[in-house]
């Protein structure tokens, strides 16, 4: 069992509130290339639902056949969210991530067509202008990961009309980065370089790691912290001032 090979589920929770707890980058980059390995198991063992969560979020607003959809998972990982799109027929997956342990076993799982070192919010993404049909950034977004500022730079390589997806946590010790995150994405909404289709808050985001980020209404031994998901449709080149692109309906959410 996974779960005996790595340790007590204590050990893996005090593992992932280790990861939240690191505000530093480097430290926290030298952390992840630590943790690969284990990685994969520990979030399982702690129910961590981002990843499919964002996936269905995003391919329920994806029009056309999925073969021709042109993705790139910011903060890649191991490669869980590429697991989730390969499981729904989405095969051409670029990912990058500023972890070379990450990446190593992201590049063992074999889902990825491209796979590039870069540190998002220290460097801009390796890819031109207008790349991708949609960017997703799963995970990353706290303190000591990704900063606020960098935000920007997903729209760029973002194809206009594409679609951006983008998680955090709503957990006690994550809501000052949330503030400043959503004021970030209002404001490239009241700039129209986007609009928000879904802002999706779960309660069962992952297992908490301590009793004081427990979601009220349940018990400190199972209680789960919480999350959202966020979709956000960049603005067409050639659309009128002041008329928005109809979105996607979206069902089940």
């Amino acid at each position: 069992m996974a779960q005996e090979e790595g340790g007590s589920l204590s050990e893996m929770r005090a593992r992932v509130g280790a990861s939240h707890r690191i505000t530093d980058l480097v430290q926290k980059l030298h952390f992840y290339d630590r943790w690969a390995p284990d990685y994969d198991q520990d979030v399982a063992a702690l129910q961590y639902r981002a990843p499919h969560l964002a996936v269905d979020c995003l391919t329920e607003a994806l029009p056309g056949p999925p073969q021709d959809v042109l993705i790139l998972d910011v903060a890649c990982g191991t490669g869980l969210v590429a697991a989730e799109l390969q499981a729904r027929g989405f095969f051409q997956l670029h990912g990058v991530d500023g972890s070379p342990g990450m990446l190593e076993q992201a590049r063992a799982r074999g889902l990825y067509q491209c796979l590039s070192l870069c540190t998002l919010g220290q460097e801009p993404l390796p890819s031109p202008e207008g790349t991708y049909d949609a960017v997703l950034m799963v995970g990353a977004l706290s303190d000591g990961q990704v900063p606020c500022s960098a935000i920007p730079e997903l729209l760029r390589v973002t194809k206009p009309g594409g679609l951006v997806c983008l998680t955090t946590r709503t957990n006690p010790s994550n809501l000052r980065y949330k503030e400043a995150l959503e004021a970030t994405l209002d404001k490239l909404e009241e700039a129209r370089e986007w609009e928000r289709l879904v802002a999706w808050p779960v309660d069962r985001w992952e297992l908490a790691t301590t009793k004081l980020e427990v979601v009220p209404g349940t018990s400190d031994s199972d209680g789960f912290i919480s999350g959202i998901v966020y979709l956000y449709r960049k603005r067409e080149v050639a659309q009128v001032e002041g008329v928005r692109p109809s979105a996607q309906p979206l069902t089940g959410l």
